[in-house]
Parts: C-alpha cells; sequence; structure tokens
C-alpha cells in the first residue's frame, strides 16, 4: 500500500513538472505569437507605407510621360522651325551669291545651297577670312578686302525686304510689317518702280511724306478706303521705325497748299544714320529746318 502511495506520488509529480514545462512553453508561444502580431502590424504598416509611395511614383512617371510626350512634340516643332529658317537662309544666300555677293565660309552650308551651276569657289580675301562666291563672281560693290555682309549683318528691314512676296507672306501674317519691308525695299531696288521715297538734303538723305505713303498703300493694297489706309499708314511707320532699330525717324514740317497751312509727318533716313551695306555720309545742299515731331 505505501509502494502504490509512492508511485502515486512521483506520477503526482511528474505530472505536475510536465504541467510546469508546458505551462512555460505556453508563456513562451504566447511571447512568441505576441511577437509575431507585433512584427506583422509592423510589416502591414511599411506595406502601406510602400503602396502609397508606389502610388505616387507611379502618379509621377505618368507626369513624367506626359511632360517627355509634350517635349518631344515642342522638340519636333522646332526642329521643323529650324529646317524651315534654314531652308530661309539658304534661299536668301543663294539669291545673293547669284547676284554676286561674297559670303563668309562659315556662314554658308555648302552642302545644302543650291545656286545655279552648283558649284561655289572659295578665296581668301586681304582680311584673311575665308570667302565663297560663284566661280568668276567679283564682288559688285567693290568691296575688296572689306568683309561681304552676311544675312545676320542686316538690319531686320533690310532682311524682309529682301524676300519675294511669298517668302515676305509666309514670314509674317502682319499687314504693317509686309508694307514696311516693301516700303524700304522701294527705296533701295530701283525695279521696284512703285517708289514713294524723296531725295533729301542737308541730313536727310530720303523721306516720304505720310500722305504720299497713303496713297502708296492703296496702291498696294487695291480695295484698301481712305480711312483704313490712314490707319495702316501710322502702323506702317511704327512697323519700319522697329524693324530699322530706329534707324529712321518721325518729324513734322510745316506745310502750306492752296494758301492753307498744314503740319505734314514724315518718314525720314538721316544721312548720319548706320545702315549696313550703304556708303557713309556725305555732304549735301542745306535744307529748310524741320520741327522735330
Amino acid at each position: 500500500m505505501s509502494e502504490s502511495l509512492e508511485a502515486i506520488q512521483r506520477r503526482l509529480a511528474t505530472l505536475e513538472a510536465e504541467n510546469q514545462t508546458l505551462t512555460d512553453r505556453l508563456e513562451t508561444v504566447e511571447t512568441e505569437n505576441q511577437t509575431l502580431t507585433s512584427r506583422v502590424q509592423t510589416l502591414e504598416e511599411e506595406l502601406a507605407t510602400t503602396q502609397t509611395k508606389l502610388e505616387e511614383t507611379n502618379t509621377r512617371l505618368e507626369d513624367c510621360q506626359e511632360h517627355q510626350t509634350k517635349t518631344a512634340a515642342l522638340a519636333e516643332a522646332t526642329r521643323k522651325r529650324t529646317g524651315s529658317n534654314k531652308a530661309r537662309i539658304e534661299e536668301l544666300q543663294a539669291r545673293e551669291l547669284e547676284k554676286g555677293a561674297h559670303l563668309p565660309a562659315a556662314d554658308v552650308d555648302t552642302t545644302a545651297i543650291d545656286v545655279a551651276g552648283g558649284r561655289l569657289e572659295r578665296f581668301t580675301k586681304d582680311d584673311g577670312r575665308t570667302y565663297v562666291r560663284l566661280p568668276d563672281h567679283d564682288d559688285p560693290l567693290e568691296r575688296g578686302g572689306s568683309p561681304t555682309l552676311t544675312h545676320g549683318d542686316l538690319l531686320p528691314i533690310q532682311q524682309l525686304a529682301r524676300m519675294d512676296d511669298d517668302m515676305l507672306r509666309s514670314t509674317t501674317n502682319a499687314l504693317p510689317t509686309r508694307l514696311a519691308a516693301k516700303l524700304w525695299k522701294a527705296r533701295v531696288d530701283s525695279s521696284v518702280g512703285d517708289d514713294p521715297w524723296e531725295r533729301g538734303c542737308k541730313g536727310i538723305k530720303a523721306y516720304v511724306k505720310a500722305s504720299d505713303l497713303k496713297h502708296w498703300i492703296r496702291r498696294q493694297e487695291p480695295g484698301t478706303s481712305e480711312t483704313y489706309a490712314k490707319k495702316l499708314v501710322s502702323r506702317t511707320i511704327d512697323a519700319i521705325l522697329e524693324l530699322s532699330k530706329h534707324r529712321l525717324a518721325v518729324r513734322k514740317r510745316n506745310e502750306r497748299k492752296n494758301g492753307l497751312a498744314y503740319t505734314e509727318r514724315r518718314v525720314i533716313l538721316p544721312r548720319e544714320a548706320e545702315i549696313p551695306g550703304e556708303p557713309p555720309r556725305t555732304l549735301d545742299t542745306p535744307e529748310t529746318a524741320d520741327v522735330l515731331g
């Protein structure tokens, strides 16, 4: 009987030890579970943050792709405009070369320019620079070693005046600008025919009266009313002043017609004005002083 009791006590001690072991193990598992739960929460928070960043990145990527598309379109448009401008410059250079001009070789793309005969020759002037010209074409202005003016050396009004009507119309939609270019061309190109400019004297090389300009505009633009022509006179004067970089000026002069006195605006080209390619100032006979306007 006593042995059975001892066996029971040993068995009970064993069971208590096992229970304690299981209890300790349970506590360990619960601790590990809490750790895992915390880790899962941390991972979920990191996942949420990552998803937010991913959405932001996708949004930025879409913005970048849209910007890239716009940039590519702008680059293509710029390439086309640059190509058109280059073609215009080459056409102007070809015309000048065919007239006998000498152009600095560095400014001419000899592989692209189309000239009569299809051939250009290089030569060196007294200034040591290399130029191109059509074979055996002397400089029509007989400038010898002086540099020949390039398109970029000219005033904007001179550049426009060198264009034909089609090129001028494709370059600008503004009628006053086109009229200003034609007005300048009428002064420097005798082949134009309809020239409203008059020779000046004293300190004026040439001038055109506003009243004559109005009639000239109506001849250039048939069907233009007198009222609209008056408006075009002012706008054309503004355009030619701006495009000549104010080498020209406007003055007022007292006039008399049919016994009536009035003030007439004039667009004048002062003789001291520095116009690329035009001869320097020379002395002239005196003129009655103008009234500065």
